[in-house]
């Protein structure tokens, strides 16, 4: 405990007073301005207000200091221990393997249809089977519970205290897998041993541990043929529109990749080139090797590149995140580490478990909830995150499970060769 609060002090002290109001105006002001600027589909408006996110990104890693590059200091405030070298390390054994696959996926003619997931669902349903889902797979409703938002997001004020949110659309899988996600973040918080509550050692780690957890509960088990062969009855039974609709046909249409302009919308196989994108152009603007002015251009020529599209706009393209208006540069990464870490997991957990698949086909989500909370969730922050890679999966980061899996999933979807 003594040492997380030194590091966490370590931080705050080191940044001026000056330096953090400067920060904390900036992101007040920098939120409206890139609202108008996004709608108006205007970066000459929001230029300004990056470049000065930019500044401060670079004083701030003078401050707290680094070897190598200002990229590290910045990074290590949202996952401690990682650096420019293991981002680069991270996106350089994915870069190939996910654009080659996104290439074949796109030239496939076994195209799954999901237009019919998009309709007017009932929100009482929606809700309903939400609720359903959290508590068929462990999420602790008298200790949290789920409401609404714009953005569906986790917080909590104690263990005992998990707050969840989803969002209601007229796609279906929205509120689906929006409320899976959250109840993963939320499931990682409910898990820190009592005694620790309202301490420092409670919650996850890091900002990638975290997204491990929803996203093993939103795609690997959430999109997994075994889930739906448990709650797929539930669901048409729900809907009855999707009475209809086999299960195989519902199993491709919720696991339909495409390529795509926007990452909040994008699948398991193109999600981490969206945050490539943003990592390399963090990286440039903080080392001087893009300038701001040239951030539109830049985007759109790695969209390109790593997707195979082109945005028609920068609302559709560098304007769409919220992120970079309030200051949160070296925050991207993380995402990508918790696809990654989601799988190498799962194989660890799988190796002791057995038959998961059976598991989940008779609802029996217990032993994979109890499995993470042993390895992950109890151990709450009493392990830097580095160190808890080495304890729990013997080694380092390693992507190549979930390389092998998503190709393998990807392969029998759309018929590859």
């Amino acid at each position: 405990m003594v040492r997380v609060v030194r590091r966490n002090m370590d931080i705050e002290t080191k940044l001026p007073q000056a330096l953090i109001e400067e920060r904390a105006k900036l992101s007040a002001v920098g939120h409206e301005v890139w609202v108008k600027a996004r709608k108006e589909n205007d970066f000459k408006a929001f230029e300004p207000i990056l470049a000065q996110t930019v500044d401060i990104s670079q004083r701030i890693a003078e401050y707290l200091g680094y070897e190598d590059h200002p990229y590290d200091a910045v990074t290590d405030q949202f996952e401690q221990g990682a650096s420019r070298k293991f981002w680069d390390g991270m996106f350089d054994s994915i870069r190939q393997p996910l654009t080659d696959l996104v290439a074949e996926i796109k030239a496939s003619p076994n195209q799954p249809d999901d237009a019919f997931l998009t309709g007017n669902w009932d929100e009482g349903a929606q809700r309903a089977f939400s609720m359903k889902l959290l508590d068929g797979i462990g999420f602790r409703l008298d200790r949290g519970r789920l409401d609404t938002a714009p953005h569906p997001f986790c917080t909590n004020f104690a263990i005992g205290d998990v707050r969840l949110t989803t969002r209601f659309l007229d796609y279906l899988p929205s509120a689906v897998f929006g409320s899976l996600h959250e109840a993963g973040h939320g499931m990682y918080e409910q898990g820190s041993p009592d005694e620790w509550d309202r301490t420092p050692l409670a919650g996850g780690v890091s900002l990638g541990w975290h997204e491990s957890q929803s996203r093993t509960w939103e795609n690997i088990v959430g999109r997994s043929k075994a889930f739906w062969r448990h709650f797929y009855g539930d669901l048409q039974a729900a809907f009855p529109a999707l009475a209809s609709v086999d299960l195989d046909t519902f199993y491709r249409a919720v696991n339909r990749s495409q390529p795509t302009l926007i990452r909040v919308e994008a699948d398991e196989v193109t999600y981490n080139l969206h945050i490539m994108v943003r990592y390399e152009l963090e990286k440039g603007m903080l080392d001087g090797s893009i300038k701001v002015s040239e951030v539109p251009d830049a985007w759109n020529a790695r969209y390109e590149e790593y997707l195979g599209i082109t945005p028609p706009n920068d609302a559709n393209g560098c304007l769409q995140d919220v992120h970079w208006s309030g200051g949160l540069l070296g925050y991207f990464p993380t995402y990508s580490m918790g696809n990654i870490l989601s799988y190498q997991l799962w194989e660890l957990l799988e190796a002791d478990l057995g038959d998961t698949e059976a598991l989940m086909e008779a609802g029996n989500f217990a032993p994979i909830l109890e499995w993470l909370q042993v390895k992950v969730y109890r151990q709450g922050s009493k392990y830097p995150p580095q160190e808890l890679l080495q304890r729990v999966c013997g080694g380092g980061l390693d992507a190549e499970p979930y390389l092998r899996r998503i190709r393998a999933k990807y392969s029998e979807i759309y018929e590859l060769g």
